[in-house]
């Protein structure tokens, strides 16, 4: 990828004051910015909300200031790109300072909104540093799996949390931050998962989305499908042409289908065999029985462990503290053992009644609290 070119200024907010501004730079933070915008627009019609995010975000009603998603990449680790996000660091606090809206709510993405929060309380234009502008956070980022240090900036440089998993208030209980959690976006009532458990479906196959993830993880899948011994098609989810492009170089047989993510609407499954991440949420969410499986290149997963000490590398075995899917990882990730928990899923009837139990406790951790949605704690915020 070429160097970036450097941003031009951010325009003005159209109409004048402006009481929200949205940062999200990925598409998953697009699309639960976006939500919170409509379901915040529908109590309050004349609320004035920017965006830097994604097509989502417009559609919801926000002026898009610019689109961060467009790429999708938003690390720090590319050098070629510091120049880049330097700048548009130094846009976003400029703006801030200049059109001083109510809050500024950043969504994810701690690589860049994090930079930005201490460029607003460095600058004196956030609340904690004497500011006009509330400095918010939704969707925390995952200190408790590594990096836990930064909980000290975050509260020192934010003036609210949104949390979106039960146990992450306790950990930041030694800081001064106020974090409420107010549910998980997959389990709210207007969200619309990608998945579904159908006893008479077809199995799940899911790589992940990271090149070299799937470069590893896809062959070992493929394998186990076919040593299952299952007359069921399969269906590949792949979330992006790149990595669709990844999957056909691996020539999977005719009854398995490569199905995009955005579009494809929800698909029910009887079975998955899934990657760490994103998605096996969504099948837990689901209960679709299966295991969890990941595989990497050694040196990254020897510094990843060095940094990330759990029990599990799945968020529902976490939450739940037990292994509702079992996980295959780096070297356990062989075919026979994967084949042998997919006939399971499809096969004993007791290992579907287990998994629908665990998905129900999962949702109901996961389910809003009394005290209200992450709208509730926004409308609070802003007064």
């Amino acid at each position: 990828m070429g160097k970036l070119a450097l941003p031009e200024g951010l325009p003005a907010p159209a109409g004048g004051a402006v009481d929200l501004l949205i940062v999200a730079a990925e598409h998953s933070g697009d699309e639960h910015a976006a939500r919170l915008v409509r379901r915040l627009r529908a109590k309050n019609p004349v609320l004035k909300v920017c965006a830097l995010g994604g097509a989502q975000l417009n559609a919801a009603g926000a002026q898009l200031l610019r689109d961060l998603t467009a790429g999708s990449a938003m690390g720090f680790a590319v050098l070629a790109k510091i120049s880049y996000y330097r700048a548009l660091i130094a846009d976003i606090v400029r703006w801030v300072g200049t059109h001083k809206p109510r809050a500024v709510c950043f969504v994810d993405s701690s690589g860049l909104n994090l930079r930005i929060a201490q460029g607003l309380f460095e600058q004196g234009y956030s609340v904690k540093a004497g500011g006009p502008t509330k400095a918010l956070y939704y969707i925390s980022p995952q200190i408790w799996a590594s990096r836990a240090g930064r909980r000290f900036g975050m509260a020192k440089h934010l003036d609210g949390l949104a949390a979106i998993f039960p146990f992450e208030p306790a950990v930041y209980a030694d800081t001064t931050l106020p974090v409420e959690f107010v549910g998980h976006p997959f389990v709210a009532p207007d969200y619309v998962a990608p998945v579904a458990f159908d006893p008479a479906g077809p199995v799940l196959l899911l790589p992940g989305s990271r090149r070299q993830v799937v470069k590893r993880l896809f062959p070992v899948l493929l394998e186990a499908y076919r040593l299952s011994g299952t007359k069921r098609p399969a269906v590949v989810l792949y979330p992006s042409e790149e990595i669709r492009a990844l999957l056909r170089t691996f020539n999977p047989p005719e009854n398995i289908r490569l199905l995009s993510t955005h579009g494809a609407g929800t698909v029910a499954a009887s079975a998955v065999l899934t990657a760490s991440g994103t998605m096996s949420m969504h099948c837990a969410l689901a209960g679709i029985p299966g295991a969890l499986t990941y595989k990497t290149d050694p040196l990254t997963y020897f510094l990843g462990r060095l940094l990330v000490k759990l029990e599990f590398i799945g968020i529902a075995n976490l939450l739940l503290k037990e292994a509702m899917y079992p996980e295959y990882i780096q070297g356990a990730a062989k075919p026979a053992a994967l084949a042998e928990e997919l006939r399971a899923g499809l096969e004993d009837p007791a290992r579907q009644e287990q998994t629908q139990m665990q998905s129900a406790k999962l949702r109901a951790l996961l389910t809003q609290p009394t005290n209200g949605s992450v709208v509730d704690w926004m409308l609070r915020h802003l007064g």
